[in-house]
């Protein structure tokens, strides 16, 4: 069979490259075309375009990258079209891949299905309509995301938690923390661990809070997670003289050793719970209060954590917009490195929320009913 797989960013990335791992597996014919990344790249295949020149977040930064937005889009039918797919598969990313889904309806007989449903479910809810007319095949990653579908009488396929898989299946788990400071070249000294997001806008409207904050702990370190794809000069420009370190490709080992972490809204916050790792999540949005009540006004989900949405209650402290201050970090940080009742009982969250999500295996099990089905 013939795969044409569209991923927008780094955890589609990774996501997609279990995904095509599997397939392999499943179909020993298989065959991969795609907009993606290195990980994908590993796997085999044609990549059309890497999602270094793809990942544009908000209307602003769309607009002001127009022409590379329209070019991918016309690279990307053009390589649709070449390459006859049996099935195109779209990881999240929905402004373009939906755009994508309704060309190939129109233009071929190939099947389109949806691995990681976008998160209509906290806004845009009107999509629903969209992919219910260009999908064929949906598959969700959080059982709340099946109940959503189900509202709307579209049926779903549950495959587990991909991060789930990311997590269990890591390497390095039996690293002490002097093994790992020896080999990151840091000193002997607790971690505070920074996720800042994987795009520059997230990073440069958020890593200088977050550093400031950790900073103010100083029998801790501060250590950043260096995004992939994001070159070492932004860190440099943003950071300026502060005193951190940063590590590449290191991000679940850092969370590991890491006594607590300041990590930006998105994936990264059900990792670092995954993993076990206290944590305060913080979201910059452009405005601040007004932007605050704007979100408040479209946004149709009480959390914007992940570990707070699939638990359904306050597990991890959101500071969003105008509550995103250095202050309000240092007093959540507080309570995680000097408390240790509320270190525990987030901790203990953590499991309850684990268990919801199900079992490893989620790329293996879509794996097999995408194949299954596409033989039928």
């Amino acid at each position: 069979m013939k795969y044409f797989i569209i991923a927008g960013e780094a955890s589609g990335d990774l996501h997609a490259s279990n995904l095509m791992r599997e397939l392999k597996v499943a179909d020993s014919n298989a065959e991969f075309c795609f907009l993606g990344g290195d990980l994908m790249l590993a796997q085999g295949g044609t990549m059309i375009r890497h999602y270094r020149q793809m990942a544009f977040m908000g209307i602003v930064n769309v607009l002001l990258n127009a022409r590379t937005v329209l070019g991918n889009l016309s690279a990307c039918k053009q390589a649709i079209a070449d390459f006859q797919p049996d099935l195109v598969i779209l990881v999240d990313y929905p402004s373009f891949n939906l755009r994508i889904a309704k060309y190939v309806k129109k233009n071929f007989s190939a099947k389109v299905y949806y691995y990681i449903s976008p998160k209509i479910w906290a806004w845009k809810e009107w999509r629903v309509h969209e992919i219910k007319r260009c999908i064929d095949k949906m598959f969700t990653i959080f059982p709340f995301e099946t109940a959503f579908y189900a509202r709307h009488n579209y049926s779903v396929e549950y495959v587990g938690n991909p991060t789930v898989d990311s997590v269990f299946m890591r390497p390095n788990q039996d690293q002490t923390f002097a093994q790992f400071c020896t080999q990151n070249h840091l000193p002997d000294k607790p971690i505070i661990a920074i996720l800042a997001g994987s795009r520059k806008q997230e990073i440069v409207g958020c890593l200088p809070r977050m550093v400031d904050a950790a900073l103010s702990f100083p029998d801790f370190q501060v250590v950043v997670a260096g995004a992939p794809g994001i070159d070492a000069e932004l860190y440099k420009t943003v950071l300026g003289s502060k005193q951190v370190n940063i590590v590449y490709g290191k991000t679940y080992d850092l969370l590991q050793q890491a006594s607590a972490a300041v990590v930006n809204s998105g994936t990264a916050t059900l990792e670092t719970a995954l993993i076990g790792t206290p944590e305060v999540v913080v979201y910059h949005i452009p405005m601040g209060r007004l932007g605050y009540f704007v979100k408040e006004s479209i946004v149709r989900v009480k959390f914007v954590s992940l570990v707070n949405i699939v638990a359904e209650k306050l597990v991890v402290k959101e500071l969003l917009a105008h509550h995103f201050t250095v202050g309000n970090i240092v007093t959540e940080l507080t309570n995680i490195l000097r408390n240790p009742a509320y270190k525990e009982k987030m901790i203990d969250n953590y499991s309850e929320m684990r268990k919801r999500l199900g079992d490893t295996g989620t790329a293996k099990r879509a794996a097999k009913i995408i194949v299954e089905s596409l033989r039928k």
